[in-house]
């Protein structure tokens, strides 16, 4: 491998990885709010609350899981936890009422939070610290592309088995089984693991010097959460829309890809807060346009323009935590990262639905675009010049 060299096979391999876990992740979440409702006649605020769960624990264990991708060897802790999210995909095919599928629901949100701290840290780790920018941002590739293509593909399948949604457990089982195999495959740089002789702190949970990020990215998630939520069952109920959330997906995928690729140059060269700036301020006007407008281009036209802004926003905010934190934190930046865009998306799915089902789906966008504001302002205020006052690198 040269030296500066990015796409060496154990990049390739956690980078596909990375793809295929969010593969079988993005194959089922936009239909369960439908699945819920039509197997199980859950309502609209109970909807919310069994999908919160999966959330709630993911985001429990990130910070746990910073501390043991710091602290044990990180292929260890990736393979075991990406055995136990292969392994409750089982539960979905079983489950045989609201309850039982609640249960497993929830506990899939701590494999998946425990894996997903382990492979961005491992990709971290495999590639030359010159090339560490530009590799988040191609990263964050793989889980764009498993956005654009689970969601679609889901909407295929389901019509290929005649409205099974256990077919999609089945091959979201079936994928993720193909990652754990991928992931035992990978060949990690040595690394002297010395036992903890320090007194455990809080920041060896959660990166305390970046709390204004973490409030950020809380309040850019928690818009994200309620509209991908939500999105299926709105355009069925009111805009008569019953087969566009592939679609939809799709070209808030297509906006992540471009954005994150014309983005990469800049990480490259450090321009971390120009990046993050530009995605903040263009993906308030998606969420805007999907509050706002209630016909297909509002529809479709926000899903690209959110996609550009994010491509650009969270792999900057990713590269802030990191640049934020010492060398030996680099599993607790990603995990405090993800923590605070799973807390995001939990609020926002909690009180989508409870907006959805007593004020509309109407007052749970406008509530969506209200939060971004409030990130957007912070962004300006607070954030870009702590980061630019506090990188280490």
């Amino acid at each position: 491998m040269t030296k500066d060299k990015l796409w060496n096979a154990n990049y390739r391999k956690i980078w596909t990885t990375n793809f295929l876990v969010h593969f079988a992740f993005m194959l089922i979440v936009p239909l369960l709010p439908l699945y819920l409702s039509e197997t199980f006649g859950a309502t609209k605020d109970t909807i919310g609350m069994v999908l919160t769960g999966y959330t709630l624990m993911a985001l429990l264990i990130r910070p746990f899981s910073g501390y043991m991708v710091d602290s044990f060897p990180r292929k260890t802790v990736l393979v075991v936890f990406g055995f136990l999210f292969f392994g409750l995909f089982s539960g979905y095919i079983v489950a045989g009422s609201l309850l039982s599928f609640a249960i497993f629901r929830t506990l899939h949100g701590i494999p998946f939070g425990a894996t997903t701290v382990a492979a961005s840290t491992v990709a971290i780790d495999v590639v030359p610290s010159s090339r560490r920018g530009e590799a988040i941002g191609y990263y964050g590739l793989s889980n764009n592309l498993a956005m654009a293509l689970g969601p679609a593909l889901a909407i295929v399948l389901l019509g290929a088995f005649s409205g099974s949604y256990k077919a999609l457990f089945w091959v979201s089982l079936i994928t993720s089984l193909i990652g754990l195999l991928l992931e035992l495959s990978i060949r990690m740089p040595h690394r002297d693991y010395v036992p903890e002789k320090k007194v455990l702190s809080l920041d060896r949970f959660f990166l305390l010097k970046g709390w204004r990020q973490a409030i950020g990215i809380g309040c850019f998630s928690f818009s994200y959460g309620v509209v991908s939520t939500y999105v299926a069952i709105y355009g069925k109920e009111e805009l008569g829309i019953t087969g566009g959330t592939g679609l939809f997906f799709g070209l808030c995928a297509a906006g992540l890809i471009i954005s994150r690729l014309t983005g990469a140059h800049a990480l490259r060269e450090n321009k971390v807060s120009r990046n993050a700036a530009m995605g903040v301020s263009v993906s308030i006007f998606g969420y805007l346009l999907f509050a706002a407008l209630h016909n297909p281009i509002g529809y479709y036209g926000a899903a690209l323009i959110i996609g550009l802004g994010n491509g650009h926003m969270y792999p900057a905010f990713q590269t802030m935590f990191i640049n934020l934190a010492e060398h030996s934190q680099r599993g607790t930046a990603n995990s405090s990262i993800l923590t605070s865009w799973d807390a995001g998306v939990g609020l926002g799915v909690l009180t989508g639905g409870l907006f959805s089902e007593y004020y509309g789906y109407h007052s749970a966008f406008w509530a969506a675009w209200a939060v971004n504001l409030f990130g957007l302002i912070f962004y300006f205020t607070s954030i870009r010049r702590h980061f630019e006052s506090n990188k280490l690198r």
